[in-house]
């Protein structure tokens, strides 16, 4: 039986185990206000106190944080983003939005929550990872700035450009991943979205607000939203996870040039129980699941040759200490993941003194994919 088939089986088993609990508090929270800014991307303004993630039943008396209590506002950005930042959505005061999801879309979180690639553990078949991590904890936060591109990826392929944070002990993990992602069996097309991701306490994960777990906070930049670009145009963004100095949750926060950055949420330390008190890894870089024959492109599709410009990119790439104190990557021990070099690399980057332009630490990666990138 090909694997489209076992897929398929599978996820029609899901929609069925799952079709009581695929009713959201959301979808039952009569809406103040809502904004379609796609085909698949209806958000619904909800009372900020209703909204579904506070259904988790870790957070029964979990009380909303309404804002870092260290902001990470005074970062100063280096890059010249492609697009002027510009409004879509605008929920009014004590409402947040919230994606519109069927389902369907609830049973595909459920079964890629399930099948989530994320790099802590050990190989996994099909999945292909380039990067740069440290494991020498304990952290309180990694931020960059990347960008993120359209791509030509098959219905069961995916290819993601993330930042993550987590704790691993014995055979236990805690992570939250953000980044890009490029998905059509979950989105339903290929388009290239912000996502956030967390895998908590009880082994489970959910991404963005598809299930309980995730507060957003603002009332204009959502955790999850299609990036509408043309083919070869990079999107830049420069998102920040960080633990919270007096709280312990972890935010989500948005850093953007020449304009103000936005808080967007957080994930409650309650979800947490190796990831309470800071985190032992980072790491930032690319991701893709294979299809039964070919592994998707990463990046922009290009190898990190020629210019820095030709291939996609981390820059400006910091780490919070334990106490706090940020840090460029490379102040600590770090490790290069490379593990299909014929279909995808890396190339860390140098930056004269002189440059004007300062990238801090940073590394071009991707490639094509293809049909020979191995198991």
């Amino acid at each position: 039986m090909s694997s489209l088939i076992k897929m398929t089986l599978v996820l029609n088993l899901l929609h069925l185990l799952f079709s009581t609990a695929s009713v959201r508090s959301n979808q039952s929270v009569l809406p103040i206000r809502s904004f379609k800014i796609g085909e698949n991307a209806t958000y619904d303004c909800i009372d900020i106190n209703k909204q579904p993630g506070l259904g988790h039943h870790l957070l029964q008396n979990h009380t909303i944080q309404m804002k870092p209590s260290v902001s990470r506002h005074e970062l100063k950005n280096h890059i010249e983003n492609n697009k002027s930042y510009s409004k879509k959505i605008g929920c009014s005061d004590g409402t947040v939005p919230i994606l519109r999801i069927s389902n369907e879309y609830n049973t595909k979180a459920q079964f890629f929550a399930e099948k989530y690639l994320h790099p802590l553990t050990g190989d996994t078949p099909g999945v292909h990872i380039v990067g740069v991590r440290s494991r020498a904890g304990p952290y309180r936060g990694v931020e960059a700035w990347y960008n993120g591109y359209k791509l030509s990826i098959e219905r069961n392929q995916a290819s993601y450009s993330e930042m993550y944070i987590g704790s691993r002990l014995n055979n236990q993990v805690n992570f939250i991943q953000a980044g890009y992602i490029i998905n059509p069996s979950f989105f339903g097309t290929d388009q290239l979205w912000t996502y956030g991701y967390f895998k908590g306490k009880d082994g489970k994960g959910c991404y963005n607000t598809a299930c309980d777990g995730f507060i957003q906070v603002s009332r204009k930049i959502p955790i999850v939203q299609p990036i509408n670009i043309n083919p070869g145009d990079p999107d830049w963004s420069r998102w920040s996870i960080h633990e919270d100095k007096v709280t312990g949750n972890w935010w989500l926060t948005q850093l953007i040039k020449n304009a103000p950055s936005v808080d967007i949420g957080y994930w409650p330390k309650e979800l947490f129980n190796i990831l309470n008190k800071s985190a032992n890894i980072v790491g930032v870089g690319g991701i893709v699941r294979a299809s039964q024959n070919s592994s998707p492109p990463m990046g922009n599709g290009n190898f990190p040759v020629g210019t820095r410009k030709n291939s996609a990119m981390f820059t400006n790439i910091e780490v919070l200490d334990s106490n706090y104190s940020s840090h460029k990557m490379d102040h600590f021990p770090t490790e290069i993941i490379v593990d299909s070099p014929q279909c995808y690399n890396i190339r860390i980057g140098k930056v004269q003194p002189f440059h004007r332009t300062r990238l801090g630490f940073f590394f071009n990666y991707g490639g094509p994919g293809g049909h020979s990138c191995g198991v």
